[in-house]
Protein backbone atom coordinates (compact mmCIF):
# COMPACT_ATOMS: atom_id res chain seq x y z
CA UNK A 1 0.00 0.00 0.00
CA UNK A 2 0.93 3.44 -0.52
CA UNK A 3 0.72 5.98 2.23
CA UNK A 4 1.79 9.95 2.15
CA UNK A 5 2.81 10.62 5.73
CA UNK A 6 2.10 13.94 6.46
CA UNK A 7 3.80 15.42 9.77
CA UNK A 8 3.43 18.78 11.39
CA UNK A 9 5.06 20.85 13.67
CA UNK A 10 4.50 19.46 16.98
CA UNK A 11 7.41 17.71 19.78
CA UNK A 12 5.49 14.09 18.80
CA UNK A 13 7.08 14.66 15.11
CA UNK A 14 10.29 12.72 16.12
CA UNK A 15 7.64 9.72 16.89
CA UNK A 16 7.20 10.04 12.27
CA UNK A 17 10.74 8.33 12.13
CA UNK A 18 9.61 5.57 13.85
CA UNK A 19 6.18 5.63 12.53
CA UNK A 20 7.61 5.08 9.03
CA UNK A 21 9.69 2.67 9.56
CA UNK A 22 6.54 0.81 11.53
CA UNK A 23 4.82 1.03 8.27
CA UNK A 24 7.72 0.03 5.90
CA UNK A 25 8.26 -3.33 8.12
CA UNK A 26 4.27 -4.10 7.50
CA UNK A 27 5.57 -3.88 3.45
CA UNK A 28 3.68 -0.39 2.82
CA UNK A 29 5.73 2.20 0.61
CA UNK A 30 5.81 5.77 2.37
CA UNK A 31 6.63 9.14 1.44
CA UNK A 32 6.80 11.94 3.58
CA UNK A 33 5.75 15.28 3.50
CA UNK A 34 7.01 17.86 5.90
CA UNK A 35 5.34 21.52 6.78
CA UNK A 36 7.86 24.36 7.29
CA UNK A 37 7.75 24.04 11.34
CA UNK A 38 7.85 20.19 11.36
CA UNK A 39 11.15 20.11 9.99
CA UNK A 40 12.35 21.36 13.41
CA UNK A 41 11.30 18.85 15.05
CA UNK A 42 12.94 15.89 12.43
CA UNK A 43 14.74 16.47 9.62
CA UNK A 44 13.92 15.66 6.24
CA UNK A 45 17.33 13.31 5.82
CA UNK A 46 16.50 11.43 8.91
CA UNK A 47 12.56 10.71 7.14
CA UNK A 48 14.37 10.02 3.39
CA UNK A 49 16.66 7.51 4.63
CA UNK A 50 13.92 5.26 6.50
CA UNK A 51 11.36 5.50 3.42
CA UNK A 52 13.74 5.40 0.83
CA UNK A 53 11.99 8.23 -0.64
CA UNK A 54 13.06 12.09 -0.93
CA UNK A 55 10.87 14.30 1.31
CA UNK A 56 8.17 16.86 -0.14
CA UNK A 57 8.53 20.23 1.52
CA UNK A 58 7.79 23.48 0.02
CA UNK A 59 8.08 22.33 -3.98
CA UNK A 60 5.88 23.17 -6.11
CA UNK A 61 7.03 21.27 -9.13
CA UNK A 62 8.45 18.13 -10.07
CA UNK A 63 12.04 17.99 -9.70
CA UNK A 64 12.42 15.82 -12.99
CA UNK A 65 11.37 18.61 -15.14
CA UNK A 66 7.98 17.42 -16.33
CA UNK A 67 6.21 20.75 -15.32
CA UNK A 68 3.91 18.50 -13.25
CA UNK A 69 2.66 19.67 -9.82
CA UNK A 70 4.12 18.29 -7.13
CA UNK A 71 1.20 18.14 -5.03
CA UNK A 72 -1.43 16.91 -7.43
CA UNK A 73 1.47 14.05 -8.24
CA UNK A 74 1.82 13.05 -4.55
CA UNK A 75 -2.36 13.11 -4.19
CA UNK A 76 -2.72 10.64 -7.33
CA UNK A 77 0.60 8.31 -5.78
CA UNK A 78 -0.84 8.25 -2.88
CA UNK A 79 -3.73 5.36 -1.72
CA UNK A 80 -3.91 6.45 2.29
CA UNK A 81 -3.13 10.07 3.32
CA UNK A 82 -1.86 10.04 7.25
CA UNK A 83 -1.18 12.70 9.36
CA UNK A 84 0.99 12.33 12.23
CA UNK A 85 0.93 14.14 14.34
CA UNK A 86 -1.88 16.74 13.69
CA UNK A 87 -1.78 19.69 15.34
CA UNK A 88 -4.31 21.68 15.72
CA UNK A 89 -2.99 24.37 13.50
CA UNK A 90 -3.02 21.60 10.81
CA UNK A 91 -6.50 20.20 11.86
CA UNK A 92 -7.95 23.63 11.69
CA UNK A 93 -6.80 24.31 8.03
CA UNK A 94 -7.76 20.71 7.16
CA UNK A 95 -11.21 21.33 8.39
CA UNK A 96 -11.35 24.93 6.84
CA UNK A 97 -10.30 23.65 3.71
CA UNK A 98 -7.35 25.79 3.60
CA UNK A 99 -4.23 25.26 1.16
CA UNK A 100 -0.83 27.30 1.96
CA UNK A 101 1.61 24.78 2.31
CA UNK A 102 2.13 21.10 0.07
CA UNK A 103 0.80 19.03 3.06
CA UNK A 104 -2.87 20.86 2.71
CA UNK A 105 -2.69 21.85 -1.07
CA UNK A 106 -2.05 17.65 -1.15
CA UNK A 107 -4.55 16.89 1.23
CA UNK A 108 -7.12 18.46 -0.35
CA UNK A 109 -6.51 17.19 -3.62
CA UNK A 110 -6.46 13.98 -2.68
CA UNK A 111 -9.60 11.68 -2.74
CA UNK A 112 -8.91 8.77 -0.88
CA UNK A 113 -9.11 7.69 2.75
CA UNK A 114 -6.85 9.93 5.74
CA UNK A 115 -6.39 9.31 8.97
CA UNK A 116 -5.55 11.72 11.45
CA UNK A 117 -3.19 11.54 14.84
CA UNK A 118 -3.72 14.32 16.91
CA UNK A 119 -1.67 15.15 19.38
CA UNK A 120 -0.96 18.50 20.90
CA UNK A 121 -1.34 19.46 25.44
CA UNK A 122 -4.76 18.12 26.71
CA UNK A 123 -6.10 22.07 27.25
CA UNK A 124 -5.63 22.64 23.25
CA UNK A 125 -7.01 19.61 22.85
CA UNK A 126 -10.59 20.71 24.98
CA UNK A 127 -11.13 23.63 23.27
CA UNK A 128 -14.40 23.86 21.44
CA UNK A 129 -12.53 25.04 18.51
CA UNK A 130 -10.17 22.46 17.94
CA UNK A 131 -13.40 19.76 18.54
CA UNK A 132 -15.98 21.84 16.38
CA UNK A 133 -12.86 21.27 13.66
CA UNK A 134 -12.66 17.59 14.71
CA UNK A 135 -15.98 17.02 14.37
CA UNK A 136 -15.91 18.31 11.02
CA UNK A 137 -13.49 16.38 9.99
CA UNK A 138 -14.89 12.88 11.12
CA UNK A 139 -18.52 14.25 9.03
CA UNK A 140 -16.23 13.92 6.16
CA UNK A 141 -15.05 10.97 6.74
CA UNK A 142 -11.80 11.19 8.38
CA UNK A 143 -10.42 8.14 10.76
CA UNK A 144 -8.53 9.51 13.80
CA UNK A 145 -5.85 7.45 15.54
CA UNK A 146 -5.66 9.17 19.33
CA UNK A 147 -5.28 10.93 21.03
CA UNK A 148 -4.38 8.98 23.99
CA UNK A 149 -4.40 10.01 27.65
CA UNK A 150 -0.05 10.13 28.82
CA UNK A 151 2.66 12.07 29.64
CA UNK A 152 2.93 15.18 27.90
CA UNK A 153 5.64 17.35 26.73
CA UNK A 154 5.01 19.93 29.54
CA UNK A 155 5.77 16.88 31.82
CA UNK A 156 1.84 16.68 32.62
CA UNK A 157 -0.22 13.65 32.35
CA UNK A 158 -3.49 14.37 30.12
CA UNK A 159 -5.04 13.40 27.04
CA UNK A 160 -3.55 14.92 23.78
CA UNK A 161 -0.50 12.16 23.10
CA UNK A 162 -0.22 11.33 19.85
CA UNK A 163 -1.46 6.88 19.30
CA UNK A 164 1.50 5.17 19.34
CA UNK A 165 2.82 3.74 16.41
CA UNK A 166 1.62 0.27 15.94
CA UNK A 167 -1.95 1.87 16.83
CA UNK A 168 -1.48 4.15 14.00
CA UNK A 169 -0.34 1.38 11.35
CA UNK A 170 -3.60 -0.30 12.22
CA UNK A 171 -5.82 2.43 11.91
CA UNK A 172 -3.96 3.07 8.27
CA UNK A 173 -4.15 -0.38 7.73
CA UNK A 174 -7.95 -0.88 8.16
CA UNK A 175 -9.25 2.60 6.20
CA UNK A 176 -7.72 0.77 3.60
CA UNK A 177 -9.72 -2.53 3.88
CA UNK A 178 -6.73 -4.50 4.94
CA UNK A 179 -8.07 -4.56 8.83
CA UNK A 180 -7.94 -8.36 10.55
CA UNK A 181 -12.06 -7.40 9.69
CA UNK A 182 -12.02 -6.85 6.17
CA UNK A 183 -14.07 -8.37 3.91
CA UNK A 184 -16.52 -9.28 6.55
CA UNK A 185 -19.77 -7.50 6.79
CA UNK A 186 -20.64 -6.32 10.91
CA UNK A 187 -24.67 -5.21 11.86
CA UNK A 188 -24.86 -3.66 14.71
CA UNK A 189 -27.80 -1.77 16.68
CA UNK A 190 -28.12 0.70 19.13
CA UNK A 191 -29.59 2.48 21.40
CA UNK A 192 -33.52 3.21 22.50
CA UNK A 193 -36.37 2.43 20.57
CA UNK A 194 -39.27 5.24 21.27
CA UNK A 195 -42.88 4.15 20.97
CA UNK A 196 -45.34 6.83 20.46
CA UNK A 197 -48.44 7.36 22.73
CA UNK A 198 -49.32 10.36 21.21
CA UNK A 199 -47.74 12.89 18.50
CA UNK A 200 -45.01 14.23 22.03
CA UNK A 201 -45.03 11.87 24.56
CA UNK A 202 -43.81 7.71 23.80
CA UNK A 203 -42.54 4.83 25.94
CA UNK A 204 -38.83 4.11 25.81
CA UNK A 205 -35.95 3.68 27.76
CA UNK A 206 -32.57 4.87 29.03
CA UNK A 207 -30.44 3.50 26.58
CA UNK A 208 -27.93 6.09 25.30
CA UNK A 209 -26.56 4.04 22.43
CA UNK A 210 -22.90 4.78 23.51
CA UNK A 211 -22.17 1.02 23.59
CA UNK A 212 -23.68 -0.03 20.42
CA UNK A 213 -22.01 3.41 18.98
CA UNK A 214 -18.38 1.79 20.32
CA UNK A 215 -18.68 -1.66 18.57
CA UNK A 216 -19.57 -0.30 15.10
CA UNK A 217 -16.77 2.18 15.46
CA UNK A 218 -14.61 -0.50 16.28
CA UNK A 219 -15.25 -3.04 13.93
CA UNK A 220 -14.78 -0.27 10.87
CA UNK A 221 -11.82 0.90 12.32
CA UNK A 222 -10.82 -3.38 12.15
CA UNK A 223 -11.05 -2.88 8.28
CA UNK A 224 -15.32 -3.87 8.07
CA UNK A 225 -18.40 -2.99 5.56
CA UNK A 226 -20.77 -1.60 9.35
CA UNK A 227 -23.77 -1.04 9.37
CA UNK A 228 -25.74 0.45 12.36
CA UNK A 229 -29.06 0.75 12.91
CA UNK A 230 -29.73 3.21 15.79
CA UNK A 231 -32.40 4.41 17.45
CA UNK A 232 -32.95 8.14 18.54
CA UNK A 233 -29.59 9.40 20.12
CA UNK A 234 -27.62 12.18 20.01
CA UNK A 235 -24.50 10.40 18.60
CA UNK A 236 -22.09 11.33 15.82
CA UNK A 237 -21.98 8.52 12.92
CA UNK A 238 -18.44 6.66 13.51
CA UNK A 239 -16.35 6.73 10.10
CA UNK A 240 -16.98 4.76 8.28
CA UNK A 241 -20.06 3.46 8.98
CA UNK A 242 -23.43 3.52 7.48
CA UNK A 243 -25.96 5.04 9.52
CA UNK A 244 -29.62 4.28 9.49
CA UNK A 245 -32.15 5.62 11.53
CA UNK A 246 -34.92 4.57 13.14
CA UNK A 247 -37.46 5.37 15.43
CA UNK A 248 -40.02 2.52 16.92
CA UNK A 249 -39.08 -1.11 17.55
CA UNK A 250 -41.01 -2.11 13.85
CA UNK A 251 -38.88 0.51 12.07
CA UNK A 252 -35.81 -1.39 14.01
CA UNK A 253 -36.94 -4.82 12.65
CA UNK A 254 -37.45 -3.87 9.37
CA UNK A 255 -33.87 -2.49 8.87
CA UNK A 256 -32.62 -5.67 10.99
CA UNK A 257 -33.81 -8.16 8.27
CA UNK A 258 -32.66 -5.85 5.26
CA UNK A 259 -29.64 -5.70 6.01
CA UNK A 260 -29.06 -8.91 8.66
CA UNK A 261 -28.75 -11.65 5.46
CA UNK A 262 -25.68 -9.73 4.44
CA UNK A 263 -23.90 -10.02 7.67
CA UNK A 264 -21.15 -12.30 8.88
CA UNK A 265 -21.36 -10.85 12.46
CA UNK A 266 -25.27 -9.28 14.00
CA UNK A 267 -24.52 -6.90 16.93
CA UNK A 268 -27.79 -6.41 19.10
CA UNK A 269 -26.83 -3.79 21.38
CA UNK A 270 -30.14 -2.02 20.89
CA UNK A 271 -32.71 -2.09 24.10
CA UNK A 272 -35.60 -2.63 22.22
CA UNK A 273 -38.89 -1.55 23.95
CA UNK A 274 -40.89 -5.09 24.53
CA UNK A 275 -44.06 -3.31 24.23
CA UNK A 276 -45.89 -0.29 22.54
CA UNK A 277 -49.28 1.27 23.08
CA UNK A 278 -52.10 -0.37 20.80
CA UNK A 279 -53.58 2.94 19.93
CA UNK A 280 -51.40 5.57 20.23
CA UNK A 281 -53.38 9.12 19.87
CA UNK A 282 -53.59 11.51 16.60
CA UNK A 283 -53.17 14.11 18.81
CA UNK A 284 -51.66 15.21 22.31
CA UNK A 285 -53.84 13.97 25.01
CA UNK A 286 -54.71 16.92 27.28
CA UNK A 287 -54.59 16.35 30.74
CA UNK A 288 -58.26 17.60 31.05
CA UNK A 289 -59.35 14.76 29.01
CA UNK A 290 -57.68 11.91 31.59
CA UNK A 291 -56.01 8.74 30.65
CA UNK A 292 -57.50 5.72 32.88
CA UNK A 293 -55.08 3.20 31.17
CA UNK A 294 -52.50 2.89 28.36
CA UNK A 295 -53.27 -1.05 26.23
CA UNK A 296 -50.20 -2.15 25.19
CA UNK A 297 -49.55 -4.94 22.74
CA UNK A 298 -45.68 -6.65 22.68
CA UNK A 299 -43.59 -5.47 19.91
CA UNK A 300 -41.54 -8.30 17.27
CA UNK A 301 -38.68 -10.02 19.13
CA UNK A 302 -35.65 -9.00 16.63
CA UNK A 303 -33.16 -10.92 18.23
CA UNK A 304 -34.92 -14.45 18.86
CA UNK A 305 -35.79 -13.76 14.72
CA UNK A 306 -31.98 -13.38 13.85
CA UNK A 307 -31.94 -17.02 13.62
CA UNK A 308 -34.14 -17.42 10.60
CA UNK A 309 -33.28 -13.97 8.60
CA UNK A 310 -29.20 -14.38 9.19
CA UNK A 311 -28.79 -18.27 9.97
CA UNK A 312 -25.32 -18.26 9.11
CA UNK A 313 -24.44 -14.77 10.95
CA UNK A 314 -22.07 -14.96 14.05
CA UNK A 315 -25.48 -13.22 16.54
CA UNK A 316 -25.02 -11.49 19.52
CA UNK A 317 -27.33 -10.06 22.19
CA UNK A 318 -27.12 -7.53 25.07
CA UNK A 319 -29.30 -8.19 28.27
CA UNK A 320 -29.26 -5.25 30.75
CA UNK A 321 -30.10 -6.58 34.21
CA UNK A 322 -30.92 -4.90 37.61
CA UNK A 323 -30.72 -8.55 39.36
CA UNK A 324 -29.96 -12.14 38.78
CA UNK A 325 -27.32 -11.51 36.15
CA UNK A 326 -26.36 -14.71 35.66
CA UNK A 327 -29.67 -16.45 35.63
CA UNK A 328 -31.39 -14.10 33.33
CA UNK A 329 -28.59 -14.04 30.97
CA UNK A 330 -28.63 -17.74 30.71
CA UNK A 331 -32.27 -18.25 29.69
CA UNK A 332 -31.80 -14.95 27.67
CA UNK A 333 -29.27 -16.78 25.66
CA UNK A 334 -31.17 -20.51 25.49
CA UNK A 335 -34.07 -18.63 24.16
CA UNK A 336 -32.93 -16.65 22.08
CA UNK A 337 -30.58 -18.08 19.90
CA UNK A 338 -27.69 -16.52 19.82
CA UNK A 339 -23.81 -17.16 19.93
CA UNK A 340 -22.84 -14.82 22.60
CA UNK A 341 -25.12 -12.77 25.27
CA UNK A 342 -23.36 -10.39 26.66
CA UNK A 343 -25.11 -8.88 29.93
CA UNK A 344 -24.38 -5.51 32.58
CA UNK A 345 -25.87 -4.34 35.63
CA UNK A 346 -27.95 -1.30 34.66
CA UNK A 347 -28.60 -0.46 38.61
CA UNK A 348 -25.23 0.35 38.94
CA UNK A 349 -24.87 4.08 38.19
CA UNK A 350 -20.90 3.93 37.13
CA UNK A 351 -21.91 1.69 34.48
CA UNK A 352 -25.40 2.78 33.77
CA UNK A 353 -27.58 3.92 30.61
CA UNK A 354 -25.30 6.67 29.72
CA UNK A 355 -22.34 6.41 31.47
CA UNK A 356 -18.87 6.20 29.44
CA UNK A 357 -17.62 3.17 30.92
CA UNK A 358 -18.81 -0.22 31.28
CA UNK A 359 -18.77 -3.65 33.12
CA UNK A 360 -19.83 -6.61 31.17
CA UNK A 361 -20.11 -10.45 31.34
CA UNK A 362 -19.96 -12.35 27.93
CA UNK A 363 -21.81 -16.17 27.93
CA UNK A 364 -21.08 -17.93 25.23
CA UNK A 365 -22.49 -21.19 23.82
CA UNK A 366 -19.09 -22.66 24.26
CA UNK A 367 -16.75 -21.82 27.06
CA UNK A 368 -17.48 -20.53 30.30
CA UNK A 369 -18.73 -16.66 31.05
CA UNK A 370 -15.91 -14.40 30.32
CA UNK A 371 -16.00 -10.93 33.30
CA UNK A 372 -14.76 -8.03 31.40
CA UNK A 373 -14.30 -5.37 34.40
CA UNK A 374 -14.68 -1.96 33.97
CA UNK A 375 -13.68 0.00 31.64
CA UNK A 376 -14.08 2.90 28.76
CA UNK A 377 -17.06 1.60 26.38
CA UNK A 378 -14.48 2.10 23.27
CA UNK A 379 -11.60 -0.27 25.47
CA UNK A 380 -14.59 -2.88 25.97
CA UNK A 381 -15.65 -2.36 22.54
CA UNK A 382 -12.69 -3.92 21.51
CA UNK A 383 -12.65 -6.71 23.88
CA UNK A 384 -16.21 -8.15 22.64
CA UNK A 385 -14.54 -8.06 18.46
CA UNK A 386 -11.35 -9.70 19.42
CA UNK A 387 -13.83 -12.64 21.36
CA UNK A 388 -16.55 -12.73 18.71
CA UNK A 389 -14.05 -12.86 15.93
CA UNK A 390 -13.11 -16.19 16.94
CA UNK A 391 -16.18 -17.83 15.76
CA UNK A 392 -16.28 -16.22 12.18
CA UNK A 393 -14.25 -19.22 10.12
CA UNK A 394 -15.91 -21.04 11.04
CA UNK A 395 -19.36 -19.04 9.80
CA UNK A 396 -18.16 -19.44 6.01
CA UNK A 397 -20.79 -17.49 3.39
CA UNK A 398 -21.40 -18.21 0.31
CA UNK A 399 -22.00 -14.79 -0.80
CA UNK A 400 -21.90 -10.86 0.45
CA UNK A 401 -23.55 -8.10 -1.19
CA UNK A 402 -21.37 -5.28 -1.02
CA UNK A 403 -22.91 -2.21 1.44
CA UNK A 404 -23.49 1.22 -0.20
Amino acid sequence: MRVLLGVSGGIAAYKAAELVRRLRARGHDVRCALTRSAASFVTPLTLEVLSGHAVHQEEYLEPTGSGEEAHITAAAWAEVLCVAPATAHVLGRLALGLADDFLTTTALAFAGPVVAAPAMHSVMWSQPAVQEHVDTLRRRGVWFAGPVEGPLASGEVGMGRMADPDAIVEAVEAVAGRGPLAGRTVLVTAGPTHEPVDPVRFLGNRSSGKMGFALAAEAARRGARVVLVAGPVALATPPGVRRIDVTTAREMERAVREHAPEADLVIMSAAVADYRPSRPAARKIKKTQGLAAIELEENPDILAGLVAVAPDAVRVGFAAETDDLEANARRKMEAKGVDFLVANDVSRPDIAFGSEANEVTVFRREGPPLFVPRSPKSAIAGQLLDLFAVLLPSHERTAVRPVV
